[in-house]
């Protein structure tokens, strides 16, 4: 596969970094990340990915657009309300980069259609604002041994971290055992938001995505990055491995995905 010559017009300032090159944007080009939710943190992230020529992408998420959503979810518009997330999302980034191809799943992810959708791709970025989901896309990109972006937010404060147990790294759980009980900890309908702060971390979510893509820099699988937005610090703290962890652990025992992941929106 050779790029054309609007290809290296498009990407001529990625192209000319040594540690991506021709042979960088041609991986990107034949790579496929799937995106689960297309709000707050999946906005960001797609529209980078699409404008650095990932060349599939796919949108999961059952909602709708609704006007209180356009704080933060740049994908979609004051035009798009009442238009399926995923619709609204397709439409947006084709129009940044009609070379791409975007997959739009308007369902949310269960027990049972989650994997059959993920081995479709290589890597999945989570953009969900609930335990239930981050656990499942956890247990789900486990067994299918794909890597996980994950990031969060809550009122002025991100985290992010990479998960890819398969590479001897550790999982979700071993950093987070087990959800809280339902109600303990509120959602950003709840509690608020700093739409910036989802900007900045949908964007952390897509440079780890092309550096894992890429196969360059310093991964974040075992790390957990933490940014406040109000005193604009940023720091990292390791992220180890649990022996006793449940799922990547010597002795684990959940051994499969069960329906007990109540899914609700995302961010």
């Amino acid at each position: 596969m050779e790029l054309t010559e609007p290809q290296i017009q498009r990407y001529s300032r990625q192209i000319i970094l040594s540690e991506v090159g021709g042979k960088g944007q041609i991986k990107l080009s034949k790579a496929k990340v799937l995106l689960i939710g297309a709000g707050g943190l999946g906005s960001p992230a797609g529209l980078y990915l699409a404008a650095a020529g990932v060349g599939t992408i796919g949108l999961v998420d059952g909602d709708v657009v609704d006007l209180s959503n356009l704080q933060r979810q740049i994908l979609h518009s004051t035009a798009t309300v009442g238009m399926p997330k995923v619709e609204s999302g397709r439409k947006t980034l084709t129009a940044i980069n009609p070379e791409i191809t975007v997959n739009a799943y308007h369902q949310l992810v269960d027990a049972d259609n989650i994997l059959p959708l993920f081995k479709e791709y290589d890597m999945v970025l989570d953009g969900s604002d609930n335990f239930s989901t981050r656990f499942l896309v956890n247990d789900a990109c486990f067994f299918a041994k794909k890597t996980l972006i994950s990031a969060s937010m809550f009122r002025f404060e991100g985290q992010l971290t990479t998960i890819k147990p398969h590479a001897g790294y550790p999982c979700y759980r071993c950093l987070y055992p087990e959800p809280p009980p339902a109600g303990l900890v509120p959602n950003c309908q709840e509690a608020g938001v700093l739409g910036a702060l989802a900007g900045t971390m949908g964007i952390l979510q897509a440079s780890e995505a092309i550096k894992e893509i890429l196969g360059i820099g310093e991964t974040m699988a075992d790390r957990l990055l933490i940014y406040d937005a109000l005193e604009m610090k940023f720091r990292k703290v390791r992220r180890p491995k649990d022996p006793a962890c449940r799922l990547c652990g010597p002795a684990p025992t959940i051994t499969n995905l069960n329906s007990d992941y109540t899914v609700t929106c995302t961010i």
